[in-house]
């Protein structure tokens, strides 16, 4: 019994190696690009369109709707990354009820490589939106002392992403093949259908937790902002 589908070694070539990490992550890379095309390909703004236009107007709709509620902040900027966090993840998670799929994301590799990108992302969005000083000075506010400690801070937020995410996988999986070993009628049945919904709750978690990281680095310039046009609206209205 393989805890992590990086132990699967389908070929292996000198250093060079597939192993069901590799193979399944293209796969889903795959099934998300041809799934993309074939419902964008004949998109309208018709008030009849495909079912598969319709689910994807839900989808992209209920992101947004959760990007904004957590952002405060206009959603499409964010829409392109966290959603193809969620989908990534979701489609991982779910096929995990297909027999012999191995999620990639039981694997500490790729919830890493995940983690990684949110932890790359969070200065982009927040220089983009603040500019370098900016970003910058949220490491040593409210005070300079605080500057090993926001450091540490983001390193261990992403640690903490990967290793969530793939416990969460990994263990499902490990405890479906202990009860498939002892009970192989009844339980396994029970467990895929727990671990599908788990696999949806912690997609959505992923998603969440990295929009959160990210409007932590942007929500501080548009709250100036706003200040600022308070500010310059009361000095309008005192001059009128």
């Amino acid at each position: 019994m393989e805890i992590s589908p990086d132990a699967i070694v389908l070929w292996e070539a000198g250093i060079f190696k597939i192993n069901a990490t590799i193979l399944f992550t293209w796969l889903i890379m795959g099934i998300l690009v041809i799934g993309s095309w074939l419902v964008t390909r004949k998109i309208t703004s018709a008030l009849t369109m495909s079912k598969g236009q319709n689910m994807l107007e839900v989808v992209v709709g209920g992101v947004m709707d959760q990007i904004k509620e957590v952002s405060q902040q206009d959603p499409r900027p964010y829409l392109p990354f966290i959603g193809s966090l969620f989908l990534f993840i979701i489609t991982s998670n779910v096929l995990a009820i297909v027999p012999g799929f191995q999620p990639p994301t039981g694997s500490l590799s790729t919830t890493a490589a995940l983690a990684l990108c949110v932890f790359l992302a969070v200065p982009i969005f927040g220089v983009r939106k603040q500019g370098w000083r900016g970003y910058l000075r949220q490491y040593i506010q409210p005070t300079p002392i605080m500057l090993p400690f926001n450091i540490i801070g983001e390193l261990s937020r992403t640690l903490a992403l990967a290793v969530r995410l793939f416990g969460n996988v990994m263990s499902g999986a490990l405890i479906a093949a202990i009860l498939l070993a002892i009970a192989p009628l009844f339980f396994p049945i029970l467990l895929q259908a727990l671990g599908l919904l788990t696999g949806v709750i912690q997609a959505y978690i992923f998603s969440i937790l990295a929009m959160v990281y990210i409007a932590s680095a942007t929500r501080a310039h548009s709250g100036r902002e706003e200040d600022q046009s308070k500010h310059e609206a009361g000095k309008g209205e005192r001059e009128a």
